[in-house]
C-alpha cells in the first residue's frame, strides 16, 4: 500500500506543488515554474538513486515541461490545466493491460482472489481514470481556475485515495475469506 501511495505522490508531485505555490502566491507563472522545477528535481532524484524512470514517469515529466513551457510562452494557463487530464488518460490506457493490478495487491489477495476478479478491478480502475480525465477537462473548460485547482488538488486526489482504499480492502477481504474457506474445507 505504501508503494502505491508513493507512486501516486510522485505522479502528482508537480501538480500538488503547482497548486500549493499558486495558493501561497496567487501567481500562476510562479506556480508553473515551481511545477516544472519539481518535475526536474524528481527526475534527477530518480536518476541519482539509480532508478530508471518508467514510461509513465517519462510521460509525466515530458507533459509538465512541454505544457508548462507552452503555458508560460502563450500566457494561457489552459495548457497546464490539461496536463492532469492527459496523465489520467495515459494511466487509464496503461491500466487496460491485463493483470496490471496484481503487483499492487496484498499477498493474500494475489494468492486467494480469482485472477478474473483482479483483472475486472483493474479494468474498473482504467475506466475510473478515463472518467477523472474527462471530469478534469470539463472543470477546466466550464469553471474558473480556482474551482479547477480545488477539484484537482483536493477532489481528484481524495477520489483516488478513496477508490484505492476500497479496492485494496475489498480484495484483501475477499482473499482472507477465501483463505478461511479453504482452511476450513481442508481442516
Amino acid at each position: 500500500m505504501l508503494t502505491a501511495a508513493r507512486q501516486l505522490l510522485e505522479d502528482f508531485l508537480s501538480t500538488i506543488l503547482f497548486l500549493v505555490v499558486y495558493v501561497l502566491t496567487g501567481q500562476i507563472a510562479v506556480a508553473i515554474i515551481a511545477g516544472i522545477l519539481a518535475a526536474i528535481v524528481l527526475f534527477a532524484f530518480w536518476r541519482l538513486k539509480g532508478r530508471k524512470p518508467d514510461a509513465m514517469q517519462w510521460l509525466s515529466v515530458g507533459l509538465v515541461l512541454c505544457l508548462g513551457a507552452v503555458s508560460l510562452v502563450t500566457k494561457d494557463v489552459r495548457f497546464v490545466l490539461a496536463k492532469p487530464a492527459l496523465i489520467h488518460f495515459a494511466i487509464g490506457a496503461v491500466m487496460l493491460r491485463r493483470g496490471w493490478l496484481l503487483r499492487y495487491m496484498p499477498p493474500i489477495a494475489r494468492q486467494y482472489v480469482p485472477e478474473h476478479v483482479i483483472v475486472a478491478a483493474g479494468l474498473a480502475w482504467a475506466l475510473f481514470q478515463f472518467a477523472l480525465g474527462v471530469a478534469i477537462l470539463v472543470v477546466a473548460i466550464a469553471f474558473d481556475f480556482e474551482v479547477w485547482a480545488w477539484f484537482v488538488g483536493a477532489g481528484v486526489i481524495a477520489l483516488q485515495i478513496a477508490a484505492f482504499l476500497v479496492t485494496y480492502a475489498t480484495l484483501r477481504i475477499m482473499g482472507t475469506r477465501q483463505a478461511r474457506r479453504l482452511r476450513a474445507a481442508s481442516g
